[in-house]
């Protein structure tokens, strides 16, 4: 075989690995939502993108920032599950999805990660960025400082929790980013992100994330809902030795939003399988 006929070989081998992929990321399917991206995280290679560069608000998936603050600080000793966390007036007065921590009480720290990661809690939010900040708005700092750290160049948080403010923005390809980076260094926070429920003070609330009672692979990560933006999910699955991330925002309404993260996840294994299997 000559050099010529090696080089066309290559090249046809390496047009028959990519061309599925571009295919699949550009025609094959379209997403009823305002942005989705999806990754191999075995490879590291985007697998279907949708205008995910395009600016929204974060909602709630901006706890995934918050708590990724909260693991790095246990990790380096500077916080311990145990830790109890006052609850101040202002978190005890923070609107939107609570735990219901009530004023003055102390709170372990990883109560409060939970009420995070599987209710949403925004009370907690604000409970946590007070303990770990020192004040709110030096945590908001941390967080946008750790976004820069992780490669996040369009995002802007304003708040720890999600709650609409004006200027806070980030995109799909960002939170993509961020869930990757949170799930590689800190997996056991999908201890916390599976749960389906959690229970404080008698009082039961339900994951948003439907997709783990209804896909048993999916062990995680969060949801979000601001009506500026519409719903959002981050939803993370892991079949065999292939962990898929999914990043769909701006559904209309929380079926979709379900739905359209499920599609993702169903395409994105068959092709996984597929490549493998060359």
């Amino acid at each position: 075989m000559t050099i010529k006929n090696v080089f066309s070989y290559l090249l046809i081998s390496i047009a028959i690995l990519i061309i599925p992929i571009n295919t699949f990321a550009k025609s094959q399917l379209t997403i009823n939502a305002k942005s989705a991206i999806m990754m191999d995280t075995r490879t590291g290679r985007v697998i279907y993108e949708q205008n995910a560069d395009a600016p929204i608000q974060p909602a709630s998936i901006t706890k995934l920032l918050s708590l990724y603050l909260v693991y790095e600080a246990l990790a380096e000793g500077k916080a311990h599950y145990s830790d109890k966390v006052k609850i101040s007036v202002k978190a005890w007065k923070t609107g939107g999805t609570k735990m219901f921590v009530e004023l003055g009480n102390e709170v372990p720290l990883y109560e409060l990660m939970k009420g995070m990661a599987v209710v949403s809690a925004n009370d907690a939010s604000v409970a946590v960025a007070e303990y770990l900040g020192g004040d709110v708005a030096i945590f908001v700092k941390m967080m946008n400082d750790k976004a820069h750290e992780l490669g996040l160049r369009h995002s802007c948080f304003k708040n720890p929790h999600g709650l609409p403010a004006k200027g806070q923005f980030t995109t799909a390809r960002d939170i993509l980013k961020l869930s990757r980076a949170y799930i590689e260094r800190f997996p056991q926070a999908l201890s916390i992100h599976s749960m389906r429920s959690y229970t404080y003070h008698n009082i039961t609330q339900h994951n948003r994330n439907l997709l783990l009672k209804r896909c048993p692979n999916v062990d995680g990560l969060k949801t979000g809902y601001v009506a500026l933006s519409g719903y959002h999910a981050v939803v993370t699955a892991k079949r065999g030795a292939t962990r898929l991330i999914v990043v769909v925002m701006g559904a209309k309404t929380p079926r979709i939003r379900t739905n359209e993260a499920q599609k993702l996840l169903e395409e994105g294994f068959k092709m996984a399988a597929s490549s493998y299997a060359r």
